[in-house]
This record gives C-alpha cells, sequence and structure tokens, in this order.
C-alpha cells in the first residue's frame, strides 16, 4: 500500500513547492485513514482551469480547484483522483480574505483532496458550516502544528 502523489505545474508561478504540495495532500489522506492512493495534481493557469470547469462541469469561467474522484470497485481498491489548481485564483482568494496565499494553496489542496474521497459541501453560504469545511480546517490545523 502506498500513497503516490504526482504534481505538475504548468506554466504557472506558485509560492508552494510541489514536494510540500504533495505533502499536504498526504497528511490529509492520512487523516482520512486512506492507505493506498493514487493522486494527480495539477497547478495550472487561469484558462486552462475555466476551460476544464466548461468541459466537465457546466460551468463559466476559473474556479480555484476541480477534483475529480474515480469510482473504486471495491473498498480495498486504491483511491484514484485527479485534482487541478489555479494558483491565480487563489491568490485573489487569499487576498480578499487577507490570508496567505501558502495557506490558500494548501486549502485547496486538502480540499480537493477531501472531494476526491466523496466530501461534498453546499454552495453559497452554507459552505464554511458543512462537514467537510470543518473537516478540511481540522486537517490544516494538524498541517500547522507539525510545521512549528
Amino acid at each position: 500500500m502506498s500513497l503516490d502523489i504526482d504534481v505538475a505545474v504548468q506554466a504557472v508561478r506558485t509560492p508552494v513547492a510541489a514536494s510540500r504540495i504533495a505533502s499536504i495532500a498526504r497528511t490529509a489522506l492520512r487523516a482520512e485513514r486512506v492507505n493506498d492512493a493514487l493522486l494527480s495534481i495539477t497547478l495550472v493557469n487561469r484558462a486552462s482551469i475555466a476551460r476544464l470547469n466548461r468541459r466537465h462541469l457546466g460551468h463559466a469561467g476559473a474556479t480555484d480547484v476541480l477534483s475529480f474522484g474515480f469510482n473504486r470497485l471495491t473498498p480495498a481498491d486504491p483511491v484514484i483522483g485527479d485534482i487541478y489548481i489555479a494558483p491565480e485564483v487563489a491568490r485573489e482568494h487569499a487576498r480578499a480574505r487577507g490570508e496567505r496565499v501558502r495557506e490558500e494553496i494548501a486549502r485547496l489542496v486538502v480540499h480537493g483532496v477531501l472531494h476526491v474521497l466523496g466530501y461534498e459541501h453546499p454552495t453559497g453560504d452554507g459552505r464554511e458550516n458543512s462537514e467537510m469545511w470543518r473537516r478540511q480546517e481540522q486537517v490544516l490545523r494538524r498541517l500547522s502544528r507539525v510545521r512549528r
């Protein structure tokens, strides 16, 4: 069993190293007691994530993170998923909330992993009160304790 995380950066600048992104994803998977996973995390520009958003979800415009989890035939099968993050959009969201971009990208990695694992949240106002959001913030607190 293993947690294989592949991180690719496609023509974007990010303040978070690929190795750190993989480490964040592994922490999120371990927090959910996942021991066998294969994740691909790709950092893309605004135009690329807008195309993916339109093609796969039918939504117009750029978003900060998109996640696609593949169905497991049995519980013994590994978790497999793809996560796309747009650092430029993350930068804008971080600025609007007065947070650091690194923290926002970490949040998006955890958020993406939780979506791959099947977590969902409402859109709009109830989003930050959802079970998924609470779990995401718990994992982020764990990450901040580890870094100290």
